[in-house]
Parts: C-alpha cells; sequence; structure tokens
C-alpha cells in the first residue's frame, strides 16, 4: 500500500513562475551581436529546465564567448526580472491550501540560487517553500536525479512519501529517475506531447487542480 503523501516539490520556471516571456527576452539580448550561431525560439524553449550555462555553451566556441554570453543575459535578467516575471495566479493559493495540509515544500530549479530566492521573495512564495535546490545546489542537474534526491534528503521523506510538478520533461526525467511520482504541469511552453513522451505519472492542466490530484492520490 502507497504510504501518505509528505512532501511536494516543484519547478519554478513556468510551472509556479511564469517568465517564460523573461527567459526569450533574456536569450535575444544575449545574442545581439553575437557572430555564431544563434538558437530559434523553440530551441531555447526546449533547453529550459537545464542550467543557463549549458544551454549558452551549445552555441559557443570558446570559454570567453560563453562567459560573455552569460553575462549578457544575467544583466538583462536582472534589470527586467521584476519587471516581465510573476507568480502565476495560483500559485499562492495553491502553495497556502497544500501547507494548510501540513505537506512539505521544496522547490527544484534549474535557475542559480540567488535569483530564485530573488524570485521566491518577491512573490511572496517563499514563506511556503524553505528548502531550495537550484543550480549552485548540485554538481549534476536535471535530467540527473541529484537535484531531487537532495530536496527529499533536506526535507527528511523518502521518494514514495513525494511528488514532484514540472512543466519540462527535463523535470519529468528526473523526478523519475529519483523515484518520485512526477507531474507534468501542462500550462508550461511544452507540449502535451513533448510531456507524454516523457512518461509523467500524471499530466496536470492547471495548477489550481493540484490539490485534488494530491487528494486522490
Amino acid at each position: 500500500m502507497r504510504p501518505p503523501l509528505k512532501a511536494v516539490l516543484f519547478d519554478l520556471d513556468g510551472t509556479l513562475f511564469d517568465s517564460i516571456a523573461l527567459l526569450l527576452a533574456c536569450m535575444r539580448y544575449a545574442f545581439e551581436g553575437f557572430e555564431g550561431p544563434h538558437p530559434t525560439t523553440e530551441d531555447w524553449i526546449a533547453g529550459i529546465g537545464t542550467p543557463l550555462i549549458k544551454q549558452l555553451g551549445a552555441y559557443t566556441r570558446t570559454d570567453d564567448e560563453l562567459i560573455a554570453l552569460r553575462d549578457r543575459y544575467r544583466l538583462h535578467q536582472k534589470e527586467q526580472h521584476q519587471l516581465l516575471a510573476r507568480a502565476f495566479p495560483d500559485s499562492l493559493p495553491v502553495l497556502r491550501e497544500l501547507q494548510s495540509r501540513g505537506l512539505a515544500m521544496a522547490l527544484v530549479t534549474s535557475k542559480g540560487n540567488m535569483l530564485a530566492q530573488e524570485a521566491l521573495d518577491f512573490t511572496g512564495m517563499a514563506p511556503f517553500l524553505p528548502v531550495l535546490v537550484g543550480a549552485d545546489s548540485v554538481t549534476k542537474h536535471k535530467p540527473a536525479p541529484e537535484p531531487v534526491l537532495l530536496a527529499l534528503e533536506l526535507l527528511h521523506v523518502r521518494a514514495d512519501e513525494a511528488v514532484f510538478v514540472g512543466d519540462s520533461p527535463h523535470d519529468v526525467y528526473s523526478g523519475n529517475a529519483a523515484g518520485v511520482d512526477t507531474i507534468a504541469a501542462l500550462w508550461g511552453p511544452f507540449s502535451r506531447e513533448q510531456l507524454v513522451a516523457s512518461n509523467p505519472t500524471y499530466l496536470l492542466d492547471a495548477l489550481a487542480s493540484l490539490p485534488d490530484l494530491l487528494a486522490r492520490r
């Protein structure tokens, strides 16, 4: 018999945080004037959920190019972060409801720790997500299981006592590899077909429906 649910892990961008427009704007700004290959919108979206340095590295030939692109991306991200990104309307109500049920929660993101914490702080989500596993927390990032496993360790729960909610195939692969139930968020930038192919435990059409899904788990 399945043990009771004790913890919910969340991805950030595209799951709790409406930031895809920001991420695309930062990509375009970073590559302005760059003489090497440029990613398309579809290329960049496909890499969302993996660390920035990995995404940029696919288009650079030298470390200097990589550092220059990273710095331009981060500059624009810092300037525009609070202007172009917001929590999804249902994020705070859902987090409050899950907290009221006594569920532990953690953020598992490929965003840098400092910027992820800033996002939690200015959206008001920080009190609900005291555990943050970001790009700086691990050496093997999504789709590897290490970020999810670290979150479980910090929350003191087993894999069969947790679920991971994310909008990208990278999230689903990471959660599956760690042994948790995975919930694919269909309100992000990835298609249903892309997420189905990653083999999530559940598909979820709307964040507001998450509490009901977890109650039936």
